[in-house]
């Protein structure tokens, strides 16, 4: 009797020693923060980096829908995928697989992807410090890179490797149009943009916000009390607002000048603070690995279709900076707290893509889910506390106010175009069968 019991408990005790899926849940925001260190190594730019996260995610959502029936796979929801074969017959583990196909379509699409190859060894040790067999990871090794071919396969079709043959953006002579800023009078960013495939809108120009307030050199003119609002805002922030707009900043490249010597940084993008968000709601909620995958999939989906719809927006309108209006009509000395993006002004993409995002997460993950972010502390500011993922999104949108880079109405306008995605998206996924995670 007494053996037995011995042995009951031996088993017991092996149970629960062996490494269980839910074990890897822990490795998703480190996988998916080494995207983000490759790409502000790199220097990826907004717009770019959408479209690096989605792909980067894709395979890994795809392999945790075939071990979870609950989760919709990417194959139902997006227009051109094809199926994607596993290629396997031996067991394998699907948590490994999805994690190793985030680092391995990175590897293969980032421009600096070798990188990564150090993440995807320091990720194989720990998995055999876990007493995981080194037939299972080889097995779901050749399942990740199986599926990453085919990802990259698909991500060749959008486009974006013809951009680079586009021609470049010629600043117009109108005194409304956008030109590039100091202090690196930098050319404008992805003028062709909108020609990359969407992945759930329908096109580019579905969302086509309302038109911007018209320029007028006029003092009693729309347009110059909105001038001069971002003038007179910049010339009396509060220590809180300040902390605000650096919160929110979020420019993969700013240049700092000292005399003849300028110095670059280089910062997270803005789908990067938010991907970091979707990685500190799902380790807060608890959700199960695929869960958690599917989430951030479904986020970086949802910001690479916003800023597909905001850059259409930016270059068809193509309105001057605030910056450059103001040091022309108002104050040649003027500066902004913010370093001026290299691109158009109308619709302000941290609105746009902020908002759209935040609906979808609100729609996944519930309204009044209280977080802290705690995404800038890489950059030395403290963390901030928002109530809702809404909440944190109307705070982005306002940065841009105080950081002196944004008119009012392309706040506004592009949080209306932003909700607009967003909603589309949301209605799009509940066609689709895919249910809020909690």
């Amino acid at each position: 009797m007494r053996q037995a019991l011995f042995f009951c408990l031996l088993l017991a005790t092996v149970a629960r020693a062996k490494p269980t899926k839910t074990d890897l849940r822990s490795q998703i925001q480190p996988t998916v923060f080494a995207i983000t260190m490759v790409m502000i190594h790199d220097v990826v730019n907004p717009p770019a980096a959408s479209r690096f996260y989605t792909y980067c995610l894709l395979g890994a959502h795809e392999i945790a829908a075939r071990n979870q029936k609950t989760i919709v796979a990417p194959t139902q929801l997006l227009r051109g995928l094809k199926p994607i074969e596993i290629g396997r017959k031996e067991p394998y583990d699907s948590q490994i697989a999805a994690l190793y196909c985030i680092l391995e379509t990175g590897k293969l699409l980032l421009p600096s992807g070798y990188m990564l190859e150090e993440e995807e060894t320091k990720l194989i040790d720990q998995l055999k410090k876990q007493k995981y067999s080194e037939q299972l990871i080889r097995s779901s090794v050749a399942v990740a890179q199986t599926v990453a071919k085919q990802v990259v396969a698909y991500a060749a079709d959008d486009n974006y490797r013809n951009l680079s043959a586009r021609q470049r953006y010629r600043p117009g002579k109108s005194d409304s149009t956008w030109y590039p800023t100091p202090p690196g009078y930098m050319e404008g960013i992805e003028p062709h943009w909108r020609t990359i495939r969407p992945m759930l809108i329908d096109s580019c120009s579905q969302f086509k916000p309302a038109p911007p307030v018209s320029f007028s050199k006029d003092t009693s003119s729309a347009f110059y009390r909105l001038t001069y609002q971002v003038y007179q805002v910049g010339n009396t922030l509060t220590d809180e607002q300040r902390m605000i707009a650096s919160f929110w900043d979020c420019n993969p490249f700013a240049i700092n000048t000292s005399g003849h010597m300028s110095i670059g940084f280089k910062k997270i993008s803005p789908g990067g603070h938010w991907m970091s968000i979707v990685s500190l709601a799902a380790e807060k909620a608890q959700l199960s690995f695929e869960k958690a995958i599917m989430v951030h999939s479904l986020a970086s989906i949802t910001l690479m279709d916003a800023f597909i719809s905001c850059w259409d927006e930016k270059y068809r309108s193509n309105r001057i900076r605030p910056e450059t209006v103001i040091n022309k009509y108002i104050n040649v000395r003027w500066q902004p707290l913010l370093q001026t993006p290299p691109f158009p002004e109308y619709t302000s993409g941290h609105s746009v893509i902020s908002t759209a995002v935040a609906e979808v997460l609100t729609y996944l993950l519930g309204d009044n889910f209280a977080f802290i972010d705690t995404t800038e502390t890489l950059f030395e500011l403290p963390e901030r506390s928002f109530p809702s993922f809404r909440k944190a999104a109307e705070e982005a949108a306002i940065s841009r106010l105080y950081g002196g880079i944004h008119y009012l109405d392309a706040i506004e306008n592009g949080q209306a175009q932003g909700r607009a995605v967003g909603v589309f998206i949301i209605n799009k996924l509940k066609k689709a069968g895919v249910e809020p995670v909690l």
